[in-house]
């Protein structure tokens, strides 16, 4: 992945800055591979919670995360060094990689102040839709009204419609999706095309689910242009200040969600000054529950550190604000819909004239793959076309989205690494780019099969007393070493195995299996556990809530 992405860079240094990727970085844990890093992180947790029980993902999501934290540390390297620094190295891990996924989750898991409603979180669903005709169906829409006019078309009860608004809103944040079982009801009496007729009639986005994983063809991860006006000399240079390769450079930004905070967080991390354009009153995300010192903890983990400049960018004099803060700056950064940029008069071209060589990054849903009035660019549906939502769960589950927010860290990520790259050429030739990037071709970042996995038992978490543990690659290939120390008998059924092993504590399993010489790796099964855990000190920091490092080491 690294080299797919510094490839796209195509700075000639690149191979000059040595990259150190390995599993586990700072935490002293015995990782060797993808799943025990999803087990031992919290991935399998955050995916599972929807069903209630760990589950892995079935494609090598952290290691791709890591892959893009590798490629924007050789990228920042490489701008520091043209600014004058001295960097000769970057590490980083496919552990911190997870960690940095679960960022808004850790966050909530270790907020002081818990959410009103705990026991939504605490129910399962999983947001599964199925047509009469047999067609599985992912559905968006952010506005109430929509959400209550596609349902009435359904004729769907008015209460259940009412009961599934908040937690189809909060899936999110929660990884959950607790809904009222007459609204599936309601889809299940209708054929495909019916539903599509209702969610075009109400203004809801609706798609069906891919089947098969293959990644769509022909994505470029991102695209750069150059833009017209140039800079007088090269804007942002000069050795930064401090060890952060992007010390001193200023990056604005517009944005919601995750995507769009996820790449400014990312840029701040690398020692940018970030600043953000909020409504009159600040952003209405951070009022979100859970809080932690009267902002949302999601929120918080995404923007602290970041200035926030009010202005009601839909007005002419908010318009000027963001111009006036732009003449500042290095970056301009929104994950508007299409459209809106060009329509507010803020589009690349309008605002190179007032900061020549800016760079000017677009973080989209969808980019041009849908055309120019695409469905809703959101995390799941961008699962369910890529493929990715068949990619991620085995042969024997139906094909549907992570409640996980894959794509949004995804696409932050990758929305990061093409201004890291915009900025790696604007310093090598003065003149400004523009980045596009969008969740549809992160998603096709994602390594996968053409075909979807086959898994046995072993290929699942193993249900202990208390909890769970993740066997490695040598117990899966010699079961009957596990069968043996468990005193299941000489058969080596994973039937057997698993009836033995839910009747011991983890704690007592570890060191038994650990004598037959397989890794094993307990499933984190609460994210708070991972902040007070000392193994996890060296990789996420305790405050107001717990939040990850800075997933990068330069030398």
């Amino acid at each position: 992945m690294a080299t797919r992405l510094l490839g796209l860079v195509a700075d000639p240094e690149a191979h000059t800055v040595a990259c150190d990727i390995d599993w586990a970085g700072p935490l002293p844990l015995a990782l060797s591979e993808e799943r025990a890093v999803q087990a031992a992180c919290g991935i399998m947790y955050v995916h599972g919670r929807a069903v209630g029980r760990p589950a892995p993902l079935a494609v090598d999501f952290a290691s791709a995360v890591a892959g893009v934290l590798a490629a924007q540390g050789v990228s920042a390297a490489l701008i520091a060094r043209a600014r004058g620094g001295q960097v000769s190295g970057v590490r980083t891990s496919v552990s911190q990689a997870a960690l940095l996924a679960l960022t808004q989750y850790l966050a909530a898991a270790t907020a002081p102040e818990e959410d009103p409603d705990p026991g939504m979180e605490a129910s399962l669903g999983d947001c599964a839709f199925v047509s009469a005709d047999g067609v599985r169906v992912e559905l968006e829409t952010l506005d109430a009204e929509q959400w209550l006019g596609f349902w009435q078309i359904l004729g769907a009860p008015r209460d259940a419609v009412r009961r599934g608004w908040r937690p189809f809103q909060a899936r999110f944040g929660t990884a959950v999706c607790p809904l009222p079982a007459a609204l599936a009801e309601s889809v299940r009496g209708v054929p495909f095309s019916v539903l599509g007729a209702a969610a075009e009639s109400a203004g809801v986005s609706l798609l069906p689910v891919r089947q098969e994983p293959s990644r769509p063809a022909e994505v470029r991860p991102w695209t750069l242009t150059a833009l017209p006006e140039a800079a007088a000399g090269l804007p942002g240079v000069g050795a930064p200040s401090t060890a952060l390769p992007l010390a001193g450079l200023r990056v604005v930004e517009s944005t919601r969600r995750v995507q769009g905070p996820l790449a400014g967080h990312v840029l701040r991390l690398l020692g940018a000054d970030v600043v953000r354009i909020e409504p009159p009153g600040g952003e209405p995300m951070r009022g979100i529950p859970p809080l932690a010192q009267g902002c949302s903890a999601r929120f918080s983990a995404l923007n602290a550190g970041k200035a926030v400049i009010e202005a009601d960018i839909t007005t002419a004099p908010g318009r000027r604000a963001v111009r006036e803060a732009v003449r500042e700056a290095d970056v301009f950064l929104h994950n508007w819909a299409p459209g809106k940029a060009a329509r507010l008069g803020l589009d690349a071209e309008d605002l190179s004239r007032a900061r020549p060589g800016l760079v000017y990054g677009w973080a989209s849903g969808w980019g041009e793959a849908l055309g120019p009035r695409p469905p809703l660019g959101t995390d799941y549906l961008v699962q369910a076309h890529s493929g990715l939502a068949a990619a991620i769960r085995p042969a024997d589950e139906p094909p549907a989205p992570s409640l996980m927010t894959l794509t949004d860290v995804l696409g932050g990520l990758v929305s990061a690494q093409a201004v890291l790259a915009a900025l790696l050429a604007r310093l090598r030739t003065g003149q400004g780019r523009r980045a596009d990037s969008s969740l549809h071709s992160a998603a096709a970042t994602v390594p996968r099969d053409p075909r979807r996995a086959r898994w046995g038992v072993l290929d699942r978490p193993l249900p202990t007393l208390d909890g769970h543990i993740w066997l490695g690659p040598e117990a899966r290939a010699h079961p009957e070493r596990i069968t043996r120390a468990l005193g299941a008998g000489s058969t080596a059924h994973p039937d057997a195995l698993t009836a033995s092993a839910r009747t011991r504590p983890t704690a007592d399993l570890l060191p038994l299996l650990t004598a037959t010489g397989t890794t094993v790796t307990p499933v984190c099964t609460d994210l708070a556990d991972l902040a007070h855990d000392p193994r996890f000190a060296g990789a996420i920091g305790a405050g107001a809530y717990a939040c990850p490092l800075t997933p990068w080491e330069f030398t």
